[in-house]
């Protein structure tokens, strides 16, 4: 008979702590300075678009449809009709971010690309023909869409509960998900919710693939 060595646990599994099952960023200093800096770029291309008459809600906005128009999917999210729609994505936009990059920074520019571009392309698929679609909010819905699923789908108790608290103060929201208000883009909200939960389930597959690469076949009795 012949026994194998069992492989060595790596580091993050013999302390106890696993990163896909942070509630809070590692480092949650440089996150915040992340959050904040992500929306001063926000209320710096409004000011921009407010003192200067380069109206780049229409130039850079997502219009449903046009070719030509494909590339508003990049910069829309940058873009608020007036400081009232700014005002009111600011809070989530800060929240979400921040509790997005539990993962780390690098990880939260992988989820927040995946929902970036999927959330527009879903707004210039099916949003009404001639419509101009600018904000932050599709990318909002997304984090909190993955703010909401991840610990499902990591088999986090910590992030399920933050998840809980999350879905009590923001679930208002959720009515955005719905055809409503002519003005706004529900179609934005929609697929930034599920590009959010598309980001989520990517993610836990690439950690529990990575954790069976890095634990190896493990202890063998022969």
């Amino acid at each position: 008979m012949t026994t194998l060595p069992p492989q060595p646990v790596p580091a993050s599994e013999s302390s106890g702590t696993d990163p896909a099952k942070r509630v809070l960023p590692p480092n949650p200093r440089a996150a915040a300075v992340v959050a904040l800096a992500f929306t001063a770029l926000l209320y710096l291309v409004e000011l921009v678009d407010v003192v200067l008459p380069l109206d780049l809600d229409q130039s850079g906005g997502i219009v449903a449809r046009e070719v030509s128009d494909l590339d508003g999917v990049l910069w829309a999210p940058l873009l608020h009709a007036g400081w009232g729609h700014l005002f009111s994505n600011t809070v989530p936009v800060l929240v979400f971010a921040f509790l997005a990059m539990s993962a780390g920074i690098g990880r939260w520019v992988l989820v927040t690309a995946i929902i970036w571009v999927l959330s527009g392309l879903g707004v210039w698929l099916i949003a009404p023909s001639g419509t101009v679609t600018v904000g932050a909010s599709g990318v909002a819905f997304g984090w909190l869409a993955f703010l909401l699923v991840r610990g499902i789908f990591n088999r986090a108790v910590g992030q399920i509960l933050v998840a809980v608290v999350l879905l009590g103060i923001w679930s208002g929201m959720l009515w955005g998900l719905l055809p409503g208000d002519t003005g706004i883009s529900w179609q934005g909200h929609l697929f930034g919710a599920l590009s959010g939960v598309f980001a989520a389930w990517l993610m836990a597959r690439a950690d529990r693939s990575q954790a069976r690469k890095a634990a190896g076949p493990g202890s063998l009795a022969v």
